[in-house]
């Protein structure tokens, strides 16, 4: 019989022990794409963000790199500044199990 039977995908992330990483790789990749659709609204360049966010231009393309999910939260604030935006952190329950 297959353990997975019923169980959804993030059962399956906690089974293998990647849902961690996991969701944080999908909430940089949503930052990362937030800061980048930012800037194309505003046709503000790499280098001008660099600039507004006194940082250099390398700091900004790790921003923008979906797949590097090492930004600090200082990091997303200054962007965010620069872009006129402002960040919302906040923690939420965990969805409970439906019950059958």
């Amino acid at each position: 019989m297959n353990k997975h039977i019923g169980s959804d995908f993030d059962d399956f992330l906690a089974e293998q022990g990647i849902a961690e990483e996991v969701s944080a790789a999908a909430l940089k990749r949503v930052i990362s794409w937030q800061i980048a659709e930012a800037m194309r609204l505003q046709k503000v360049t790499k280098k001008a963000l660099a600039e507004r966010m006194h940082t250099s231009r390398t700091a900004v393309d790790r921003a923008l790199d979906q797949n590097d999910a090492g930004m600090t939260l200082a990091t997303l604030a200054s962007a965010a500044r620069a872009l006129g935006q402002r960040v919302e952190v906040r923690l939420v329950p965990e969805q409970e199990e439906a019950r059958a």
